[in-house]
């Protein structure tokens, strides 16, 4: 599931067919680490239009074309105005990847200030962790980069405007389209490591997965040190090799997705060949790398993004989640030492019955517990009287058997705090888009858990404190169709599952919930039908899924009729009680239901 260097020449020749003689007609920059530019392409190339899409996110560094917009922010960054100075309207030339490295060239010719022809090159680097794009001039140097790394960051290469421009150390590795024979040979045999991991180790633009395929190619055990490969296996190895580097040398690409389990696993810009034989696995081949990559990084990429939009409300959770976590954990402590406050009143009542037994001045004194039968020592304070110790043991008793009444009431507080936390935790964890937020922070702020400027900066209000109404939320819950054909609702956040229970629902639809764990209201809307099983297990999976224990393999469920939900008064949101249920133990596969958009 590696962005490698294979995958690269196969966006690089398609982005050559079509984007060749083409201008940069607009540029945008949607996210800080992403440029979206949209193609006039050459009308040799057909005409038309095409979109760019370049992303440097450390996480998921990505290349692909698109005929997708993205709303970009009102204001453009600064690294976006300077490539709308330099090479708006600009032709592109030539676009090339160096050596099968996960770079991408693409050079630009456009007129200057004065009308001079001139020539620039952005580049786009995937690699990790170490992503960027640069943008550099006709003399190799750094105008700017959407990423400045400094000396302070990397010692091996700044990226900084006026600095010249290089290519990061491959680690010795060598191009694998100008290998020879004898070069693989010597160098293969001399690695004392698996096949597959002396391969990519080796050779510039591999990754694991296709070092695996060109092993499986072979009919060479991938895991075998490479050092202890006959003869033979190596010449079956070099052959494999040199038929995979024949295939990029041609450009004869077959882009395919590879699913295990109907799940999307891996995917190459190649036949992946070992995965074809597989009962559990199936494979889709692709006329586009780029739709490919447009179908599998899709809601990944998005997925990524909302959690980096949401990591200032994560923080918050996590950071009032874990102090009253050890706020309820100290209260406990507290509570159990006044578990003991019952011996201190017995003790009290026993001095009162038999004190005058006491002899002055004693230390202590032994008395049978009429409670028991058992004999009990009571100590004594010898400067006061028995009346007085009497007192001392009954006072001690009033003053913690108040702090157990005032500790019970803070506990069931804090533990409804934490409960309530909890559940915006899980909303988080289940947001898909920007919008999902809104209702999220709203809940945060009226909780109370972010207050002045953080609520101001995180909830996005004005400067005269009022929620903006451009802020308000546009989320909707998840919509589903059973295979029966009823609608399932599931809440994503605690505002929603309050809505769904009480407002969306009628008293004799179906109530589904987690048992005993965060999770999101999910209501199956009867139409006064008869609700067949199947059904009833679709929307326990639905509320499974949709629930902290969704990464466990079964989750017990409560379901009931919705008219026996009931919302305590002054409740936080999404909380609710019921005393009567059925229950259900079920797995979170929810890939037979069809999600409603």
């Amino acid at each position: 599931m590696a962005f490698d260097g294979l995958t690269v020449a196969n966006i690089v020749r398609d982005l050559k067919k079509e984007l060749i003689g083409g201008r940069l007609y607009k540029i945008a920059q949607t996210e800080k680490d992403e440029l979206l530019i949209t193609v006039r392409k050459a009308v040799e190339n057909g005409g038309g239009q095409r979109r760019l899409f370049m992303s440097s996110d450390a996480s998921l560094p990505l290349v692909y074309m698109t005929d997708e917009n993205k709303q970009s922010p009102m204001t453009a960054p600064n690294f976006c105005m300077l490539l709308r100075k330099h090479i708006q309207n600009g032709k592109i030339i030539s676009i090339d990847q160096p050596s099968l490295e996960r770079i991408i060239r693409m050079e630009i010719e456009h007129l200057d200030e004065m009308g001079d022809l001139r020539h620039k090159t952005l580049l786009i680097e995937l690699m990790g962790k170490y992503s960027n794009i640069i943008f550099i001039d006709e003399d190799n140097k750094i105008i700017d980069a959407i990423k400045h790394i400094p000396s302070s960051v990397s010692s091996v290469r700044e990226v900084l405007p006026g600095r010249e421009y290089f290519v990061p150390d491959t680690q010795s590795k060598l191009n694998p389209l100008e290998c020879t024979k004898d070069e693989f040979m010597s160098l293969i045999s001399s690695k004392g490591q698996p096949v597959f991991k002396a391969l990519y180790g080796s050779f510039t633009g591999l990754s694991p997965v296709i070092s695996q395929e060109i092993c499986y190619r072979a009919d060479v055990d991938s895991d075998k040190s490479a050092i202890a490969l006959e003869n033979v296996e190596c010449e079956k190895l070099w052959s494999a090799f040199d038929e995979v580097m024949s295939l990029v040398r041609e450009g004869k690409f077959t882009p395919e997705l590879v699913y295990i389990n109907d799940k999307p696993k891996e995917y190459a810009a190649i036949s992946l060949t070992m995965y074809h034989s597989g009962d559990d696995s199936d494979y889709r081949e692709f006329d586009d790398i780029s739709e490919l990559l447009t179908h599998f990084y899709s809601e990944k990429n998005a997925v990524t993004r909302i959690r980096q939009k949401s990591a200032d409300l994560r923080k918050v959770v996590s950071t009032v989640l874990e102090r009253n976590i050890r706020t309820l954990d100290l209260q406990t402590n507290q509570l159990k030492d006044t578990e003991k406050k019952d011996k201190y009143r017995i003790y009290g009542e026993l001095l009162t019955v038999y004190g005058y037994n006491a002899e002055p001045e004693a230390t202590s004194i032994t008395v049978n517990d009429y409670n028991t039968g058992k004999d009990v020592k009571i100590t004594l304070d010898p400067t006061l009287t028995i009346a007085q110790n009497a007192k001392k043991y009954f006072d001690k008793y009033t003053k913690m058997k108040r702090t157990a009444e005032a500790l019970e009431v803070q506990m069931k507080e804090v533990a409804e705090t934490v409960s309530h936390l909890e559940s915006i935790a899980a909303s988080l964890d289940i947001a898909r888009q920007e919008e999902d937020l809104t209702d999220i922070r709203r809940e945060l702020i009226e909780g109370g858990y972010i207050k002045g400027s953080a609520a101001d900066r995180i909830s996005g209000k004005g400067k005269n404190g009022k929620q903006n109404r451009s802020q308000k939320s546009k989320s909707k819950p998840f919509h589903y169709i059973s295979s029966d054909g009823f609608h399932i609702y599931v809440g994503k956040n605690n505002y929603q599952n309050d809505e769904l229970t009480f407002k969306v629902a009628n008293g004799g639809d179906w109530w589904f919930h987690a048992k005993k764990i965060p999770g999101s209201h999910v209501v199956l809307i009867t139409e006064g039908k008869e609700v067949p099983d199947r059904a009833f297990e679709e929307a326990a999976a639905l509320a499974a899924y949709y629930s902290k224990g969704r990464e466990q393999d079964k989750v017990e469920i409560d379901y009931l009729k919705r008219k026996d939900v009931k919302k305590p008064g002054g409740a936080k949101p999404g909380f609710v009680v019921y005393y009567t249920n059925y229950s259900m133990v079920i797995g979170t596969d929810i890939s037979a239901l069809k999600e409603v958009e």
